[in-house]
């Protein structure tokens, strides 16, 4: 536990804000692609304007590219990295929530390397190709608390045609030049996204808890996330204004993005990338909430890791835990009280049928992280976690 390697380059900018102070810092380029969602988060939470007004003030040009959906695809990222090389862009603003930042890691590269994604993605179809060329520069400026990509060199893409939604990145290279985690911006998140994305958030942590490759930093930023999502996400899934709520929030996303640099998730992400692989209405934070229980109690009651649940269920709350299943109830109480307890996977087209099917999908395309669970995990305990999670 006392091994690991730290290099996280990126400056952070956190707090209330700190969206204000973009232009004082030195900007990694002079001309920007403004990278958004097809949606109008940005536009109704203030952050666009604020933005544009930040790099008005900085001198700095931009061009706008606003496609990115959710569960992004590889076309679309493509798309974005040709316009960012026809406009002369040289760095990546990154607005928006998850996809957004996500696939800004993708489009940087692309943007100065030849080919196809796909020729540098490892897993599944990819070719894991050596990059040509470093990817262009990122800002990151988060508006939701979720995925934690504002702070690594990580992002998940889509490959719809093959059923692949794979994380890409290489490692060491592509981490952002700079992140801005401003809370005032996180306010008009709908109640069901925050839950979604807080979950997504909280199980990074509670995924690094469990790894094998955890290690004595990790863990105290890890079980400090938990801790303050545990407390603060049903503040914010009941009242989005709450603004002390959504800053507390944020701090456990965007440390997750740290956890995740020094130790590695867990299958549990993998098993739901094959999900909203075949399923892309899903979203990624309601289809980790499905099977959280059930891959949880698959190591508890293998006694994997017992030591670190009842870690958790302390930080989760419970006064004085004295046994892993403490941490399963208080995942359970919590998911109750954010209203998320009884999503079912039958309502975004998921059937029970499909179980092996998924659990070959999850080992297939993001096998690595198996490596991370602290014991065994065959397909057949893959599939039985995906039939017992079934609703």
């Amino acid at each position: 536990m006392m091994n690991f390697v730290f290099n996280n380059p990126t400056k952070l900018l956190f707090g209330i804000g700190k969206l204000g102070e973009l232009h004082n810092e030195k900007l990694p380029g002079k001309k920007a692609l403004l990278l958004l969602s097809k949606g109008q988060s940005v536009h109704k939470n203030g952050s666009y304007d604020r933005t544009v007004e930040e790099l008005n003030k900085a001198g700095v040009e931009y061009a706008e590219f606003a496609k990115i959906m959710e569960n992004p695809l590889v076309e679309v990222v493509e798309e974005a990295a040709a316009f960012a090389k026809e406009n002369g862009c040289d760095f990546i603003v990154a607005l928006g929530g998850g996809a957004v930042l996500d696939s800004s890691v993708a489009v940087a590269t692309m943007a100065t390397n030849p080919g196809h994604l796909w020729d540098y993605v490892s897993g599944g179809t990819g070719k894991a190709l050596p990059l040509v060329n470093k990817p262009l520069p990122i800002v990151t400026i988060a508006t939701s608390s979720g995925t934690g990509s504002e702070m690594n060199e990580w992002g998940v893409i889509c490959k719809e045609d093959t059923h692949e939604k794979i994380g890409f990145g290489i490692p060491g290279v592509g981490k952002p030049y700079l992140a801005i985690v401003d809370p005032t911006y996180m306010t008009t998140v709908p109640p069901k996204y925050t839950a979604y994305q807080g979950f997504d958030a909280l199980f990074h942590n509670t995924e690094v808890m469990m790894s094998t490759s955890m290690n004595i930093l990790s863990e105290a930023i890890a079980l400090s996330a938990i801790e303050n999502i545990a407390k603060y996400l049903p503040r914010a899934v009941k009242d989005g204004s709450d603004l002390e709520a959504r800053e507390h929030v944020a701090y456990g996303s965007t440390m997750a993005g740290i956890t995740m640099q020094l130790t590695s998730t867990t299958a549990q992400h993998s098993m739901e990338h094959a999900m909203s692989a075949y399923h892309r209405n899903l979203q990624h934070g309601a289809g980790l909430i499905m099977i959280s229980k059930e891959f949880a109690q698959f190591f508890v009651d293998k006694h994997a890791c017992d030591d670190r649940f009842i870690k958790m269920a302390k930080a989760m709350g419970v006064e004085n835990p004295t046994s892993p299943q403490d941490f399963v109830d208080a995942l359970v109480q919590l998911q109750k009280d954010c209203g998320v307890y009884d999503l079912k996977m039958s309502d975004y087209g998921l059937t029970k049928d499909e179980c092996m099917t998924l659990a070959v999908n999850a080992r297939e395309t993001m096998g690595g992280l198996y490596a991370a669970n602290p014991c065994e995990m065959t397909d057949e305990d893959v599939a039985g976690i995906f039939e017992r999670s079934f609703k």
